[in-house]
């Protein structure tokens, strides 16, 4: 039940995770529709995401709608086979453009591929897009000088670099190099789903400074690719601590619930197992405001 109490706590959310359209997989709502669907609880900023292409571009293409529509929406760039892996010249691209955030290797990740072979949920293209596996590491094993470019513009940007679904000993190492050349905005994304990252390797992470994302999707009901149990978010967010957890909704899927949907019914089960208002504030809106640019500190 929506009440007045649960949309002051989500007032001013920033959702790092949309899925909105267009995209080679099926979409629910289109970047416009999304942006009308967060204002249903006064979303303060939303970033687009796709596995496949620039999104700062459909954003621009869709100014016209997007001019009156009430949340502003943001774009960036993942570094999959669609865009030439790990390609300087598409981040500059998309940074060039207003982009704020690099996702690292996502589909075109190993860990990823190897999932996907085992039915890990993960929802399919209308058709073959001939990806393949991306790496951030050179024919020696060392941080290529393309990722090092990578993290060097994303760092002069001042935006969010994301280890995609690299797995964690990859991810590490950019982290590791992405923090050397100053990028200050740093996220590892649902680390028990794909990526699988080890207690050790998130402990690293965070020494980075990286926040760790956990998606509203995986903990719906009417969700199917995980059904988890909001204990599991729970214990998460006691263990690693509001200040460097950020909740996101992942949605806009055909088939699964609106993201507003998400936030709407996971929030306010963390409400009803203890989580205090004040620390989902800080995990859905200051650490996010801060991760996209919106904010200096979090």
């Amino acid at each position: 039940m929506t009440t007045p109490e649960l949309l002051k706590v989500l007032d001013g959310t920033v959702d790092l995770h949309c899925h909105s359209g267009p995209s080679p997989f099926p979409r629910r709502i289109d970047h416009v529709e999304a942006s009308y669907d967060g204002a249903r609880i006064n979303m303060r900023a939303i970033l687009v995401k796709s596995h496949h292409h620039n999104t700062v571009m459909d954003l621009l293409a869709m100014k016209t709608p997007l001019k009156d529509a009430p949340t502003p929406m943001y774009g960036g760039v993942a570094l999959n086979s669609e865009v030439g892996g790990i390609n300087p010249s598409a981040v500059a691209v998309a940074i060039t453009m207003g982009g704020r955030c690099v996702w690292g290797p996502t589909v075109s990740a190993g860990q990823h591929i190897r999932a996907h072979t085992h039915d890990d949920g993960f929802p399919s293209a209308t058709g073959n897009l001939y990806e393949k596996e991306e790496s951030i590491f050179d024919e020696h094993g060392d941080v290529s000088a393309d990722t090092d470019t990578v993290t060097r513009l994303v760092a002069e940007a001042g935006i969010l670099l994301t280890g995609g679904h690299l797995h964690g000993e990859a991810m590490k190492a950019l982290f590791k190099n992405a923090s050397g050349n100053g990028v200050k905005r740093l996220l590892l994304h649902h680390p028990d789903y794909i990526v699988n990252a080890a207690e050790t390797d998130i402990e690293e992470m965070l020494s980075y400074g990286a926040f760790v994302e956990h998606e509203l999707a995986m903990y719906h009901p009417d969700v199917k690719a995980t059904g988890w149990k909001i204990e599991r978010l729970v214990d998460w967010i006691t263990r690693i601590g509001p200040e460097r957890t950020v909740i996101n909704s992942d949605l806009g899927q055909q088939g699964n619930p609106l993201p507003v949907d998400g936030y709407l019914l996971i929030v306010e089960q963390l409400l009803g197992h203890g989580i205090k208002a004040a620390d989902i504030r800080q995990m859905i809106c200051r650490n996010t405001a801060y991760l996209l640019g919106l904010e200096e500190t979090n």
